[in-house]
């Protein structure tokens, strides 16, 4: 075998969402950042379009700055009625207590010969390979997509282009928390063997 197959099978079941709100003081390091996002690129993608881009918060002035501009966001595409004191407070304060929040976006190919949905998965499948990889360092890792991420003011903000999106914002941080087990239920609840 090519690989230990139990340590793969242990760090994809171990993996787990891990809150801001549960993370410590304690500082994610540059190389392993790095690692994350190098991972991330080997992602599979449909015509090798590497459609992933990262945008990296991790000084106390540029986590500062997300934090303003989601608050900004929100309650710029957030009715008055539907605003909540609640989740304005947590989209601010969230970047404020991570170590390192990465925004994790699809760039649209300008040919549009691979669809969208493609695009898309082959981005989901890099932040996978983040999250993987943060678990392997023990890093907790939460991946947040509040609706205001989908806006075009999200996009101004993050200088992405009008057909690009942001998919994401990935917070990293060591937990101060046991790391958490949970279960999935048996394939056969939801596989279908097709016979001839």
């Amino acid at each position: 075998m090519k690989f230990n197959l139990s340590e793969v099978n242990d760090l994809i079941r171990s993996r787990r969402t891990i809150r801001p709100e549960q993370f410590t003081e304690r500082k994610v390091q540059r190389d392993q950042i790095e690692l994350i996002l190098n991972n991330a690129q080997w992602a599979p993608n449909h015509g090798k379009t590497e459609p992933w881009r990262f945008q990296v918060f991790q000084s106390e002035a540029s986590r500062n700055e997300l934090s303003q501009n989601l608050g900004r966001i929100y309650m710029e595409t957030t009715s008055s009625e539907s605003q909540n004191d609640m989740k304005l407070a947590k989209l601010i304060r969230r970047p404020l207590i991570s170590s390192v929040v990465i925004a994790v976006n699809m760039s649209r190919q300008k040919e549009e010969k691979i669809p969208e949905i493609e695009e898309i998965e082959a981005v989901a499948c890099a932040i996978q390979n983040m999250q993987l990889t943060a678990n392997a360092y023990g890093i907790g890792a939460f991946w947040s997509s509040p609706k205001l991420i989908y806006s075009s003011q999200m996009n101004h903000y993050l200088n992405i282009g009008e057909k690009d999106k942001c998919l994401g914002l990935i917070y990293l941080g060591y937990t101060k928390e046991a790391w958490p087990k949970s279960h999935r239920k048996p394939i056969e609840y939801n596989t279908i063997w097709k016979t001839p």
